[in-house]
């Protein structure tokens, strides 16, 4: 193998060692739900889905499951608190 593809590997692995040298600014990724695949985005620290559930809650097991994966790489998403008068 060639030495300059070595130092290129040994830098990948100094580089994910260290993961706040990365930040994830956006993607898109299919889950496949247990009913239906569903569109999962995520750009400028806003998460989106294409299941019924997040358009409700602007958060769903979708995108908690692509934020587990992706941990300490993309912002944790708020959880959805419920209001006082019970609405």
């Amino acid at each position: 193998m060639q030495s300059s593809i070595i130092g290129k590997i040994e830098k990948a692995k100094r580089y994910a060692a260290e993961p706040e040298r990365i930040r994830v600014e956006g993607f898109s990724v299919t889950v496949q739900g247990d009913n239906r695949d569903h569109h999962v985005e995520f750009g400028e620290d806003t998460w989106s889905c294409t299941c019924g559930f997040f358009s409700e809650w602007s958060i769903c097991s979708h995108t908690m499951a692509i934020e587990r994966l992706l941990a300490g790489l993309v912002p944790a998403q708020p959880l959805p608190v419920a209001s006082a008068t019970g609405t």
